[in-house]
């Protein structure tokens, strides 16, 4: 189960906490996406030391590797990563789906990427993985259609998509009953078709869930369509529960849909673009593989609180990037993590001062 407690409000922006049976944690909340039960080049140790309050991990991979019977014989994916913090599993049907899988009514057929062998996920497949795992929040099973999508894709994703979630309550119904402390997820979907977006809305508060989480969006649409898309969305989606906005985490993404009222985001966009010496930063995307840093002395953000922009130059850590040494990779995915916390950090108080709007325009003339 999950409960929102909201402090402070901007207009549909809101900041506050959500309680689980493992504690709190503050929304908005950036989590950082530990696809196999680790953040890429991090250790738990370095989550922590970052405050990161929830990891992603990922069903689909877990499932093949190390299997799921295996992670919760070690305790689950908190004892079997060593990690003390909240942990939010998808279903996997994200990653089934780029892989083009068999799709009937009753789920998805699909070759792992690892050996080539044949698994079969279902809506009740899918929450029984994810209760062995034993993550706090697990996702409901839903169907991804790729962008762009003829009407008539996206209408069969909708009604499969509600009609998975429906069997995935009743999975869950029983784990519930004996007690587990999990929470469950319906997600909406519906392209950028603010009309179908709408109608997946009201089918999945219909069926209820713990929290919902918002689909099939940063996918290749334009950021007016997304938005679009995304306010048709929170229209019909409870007040007084969690909104998960699923794959977004570039900067000004997650601030216009914290504007809109949503409260949870993943990505793998700051771990991915700091190995490849992408640097976020408050003037913008750096590139520290540009010549102009060999000889800069500089942090990579002068504005920025994190150990590695107290410790370390651009200059050092260009050179740390041209000859491919594994220490870069994880020193600037513990800058680029830490730096969108700290944006995080500055829409909650932005929110409670009211002055949200001046933080986005400052984020927009630079990451517009």
């Amino acid at each position: 189960m999950t409960e929102l407690i909201v402090e402070a409000t901007d207009g549909p922006a809101r900041t506050g906490w959500v309680a689980t049976s493992r504690g709190r944690f503050r929304t908005p909340c950036f989590m950082p996406v530990g696809t196999r039960g680790a953040v890429r080049t991090l250790a738990a140790t370095d989550l922590e030391g970052l405050g990161t309050q929830v990891m992603l991990a990922n069903t689909y991979h877990l499932m093949l590797r190390p299997g799921a019977a295996v992670v919760a014989e070690l305790g689950g994916i908190h004892g079997f990563a060593a990690w003390p913090g909240h942990v939010l599993t998808d279903s996997g049907g994200y990653q089934v789906f780029s892989l083009g899988p068999k799709v009937d009514e009753g789920g998805v057929t699909f070759r792992s990427t690892y050996d080539g062998s044949t698994h079969r996920l279902t809506p009740e497949g899918a929450v029984r993985i994810q209760q062995q795992l034993g993550a706090d929040i697990q996702m409901v099973l839903d169907v991804c259609p790729p962008l762009p999508s003829p009407p008539e894709v996206l209408r069969v994703a909708v009604d499969r998509t509600t009609a998975w979630a429906v069997r995935a309550k009743a999975a869950f119904a029983p784990f519930r009953e004996c007690g587990s402390p999990q929470a469950l997820f319906g997600i909406v979907q519906g392209g950028v078709d603010p009309a179908l977006r709408k109608e997946s809305a009201i089918r999945t508060v219909e069926v209820g869930f713990d929290g919902y989480g918002i689909g099939g969006l940063s996918v290749g649409e334009s950021r007016a369509e997304m938005l679009e898309a995304l306010e048709a969305t929170l229209t019909h989606l409870p007040m007084g529960q969690v909104r998960y906005l699923m794959g977004v985490g570039d900067p000004l993404g997650m601030i216009e849909a914290i504007r809109l009222g949503v409260d949870l985001f993943d990505c793998v966009l700051p771990t991915r673009l700091a190995r490849h010496g992408s640097v976020l930063t408050w003037t913008g995307r750096m590139n520290l593989r540009n010549e102009r840093y060999a000889r800069d002395p500089a942090p990579l953000d002068p504005e920025c609180g994190c150990e590695v922009c107290a410790r370390y130059s651009r200059a050092y850590l260009r050179h740390l990037l041209r000859v491919q040494e594994p220490t870069a990779p994880r020193l600037l995915t513990i800058h680029n993590l830490s730096w969108t916390f700290a944006l995080i950090d500055e829409c909650r108080r932005a929110i409670a001062m009211g002055t949200l709007e001046a933080l986005r325009d400052r984020v927009a003339d630079h990451w517009g």
